[in-house]
């Protein structure tokens, strides 16, 4: 978790613990350890929330997460692309600053919102809340979160997506997984990226970076990728069909039944 960076503590959770706030002062006058996991409550509490406000929109929410630079923003690009007229995309993106991501989305005419976190190395789901109030879910079937890029902080807070999708780009190592397991042990999906590469990068070997994402007990799908070649994308689209339809059926499922006079 981040108790030892301090990142707990985001623009979007700052209140609770400001004078004033919920958690501003704990039971025995302040106890470090207690107003942090007093925090994470209300980031689970909070994600809970944002998870009924996508189900009763009927939207799938995803979480993007890896290091910077492995292509998150490129391969939700070629997505949209791709997805255009099959569904409606829309994407919440999260950096230290700029709106530079956010921008690039736009370009594709879908709706993006850009969170920028400041200091924190990770979007929680306070931050996702605030920035629901900016999007309009009823036009959306997908929602990307493309989370800040780090390979530690954001597998720790829970932000109301249904899925977990972990990046890794050829240009890593394929050890990164051994190295990080958390943020890949949550994966639902794990995307080898830039792929187009590997002819150049004769040290990365995708049978291992799978190895070493297997030995971890994962057991959803591990696609090679390229945002560039498209390689990789017909699973990836399909994968993704197939979990709206879940969604689908587990929204209808749990739907009231009709009265019958």
């Amino acid at each position: 978790m981040c108790d030892t960076c301090g990142c707990n503590v985001t623009h979007g959770n700052r209140h609770l613990i400001e004078e004033g706030g919920k958690h501003a002062h704990t039971e025995n006058g302040g106890v470090a350890v207690e107003v942090l996991q007093n925090l994470l409550s209300e980031n689970d509490h909070q994600a809970g929330h944002n998870r009924q406000h996508f189900e009763r929109h009927r939207v799938l929410a995803i979480n993007l997460m890896s290091s910077p630079g492995s292509g998150k923003t490129r391969l939700l690009e070629s997505t949209i692309d791709a997805l255009r007229g099959r569904y409606r995309v829309g994407v919440i993106e999260g950096d230290l600053e700029t709106e530079n991501d956010a921008e690039r989305i736009r370009r594709k005419g879908v709706q993006a919102v850009q969170i920028t976190t400041g200091t924190a190395c990770h979007l929680d789901a306070h931050m996702i809340h605030q920035a629901l109030h900016r999007i309009d879910l009823d036009e959306l079937e997908i929602l990307f979160i493309e989370n800040v890029g780090n390979l530690v902080c954001p597998a720790g807070f829970d932000l109301g997506q249904h899925l977990n999708i972990t990046l890794l780009s050829v240009t890593e190592g394929d050890d990164k997984p051994a190295k990080y397991p958390v943020i890949f042990r949550t994966a639902d999906h794990v995307l080898i990226t830039k792929s187009d590469l590997l002819a150049v990068l004769d040290d990365f070997s995708p049978a291992k970076a799978e190895q070493a994402v297997r030995r971890l007990a994962v057991e959803g799908p591990v696609t090679l990728i390229s945002a560039n070649t498209r390689e990789g994308f017909e699973p990836w689209l399909k994968w993704l069909g197939q979990q709206i339809a879940r969604l689908t059926v587990r929204q209808d499922n749990n739907r009231p039944a009709a009265n019958v006079r």
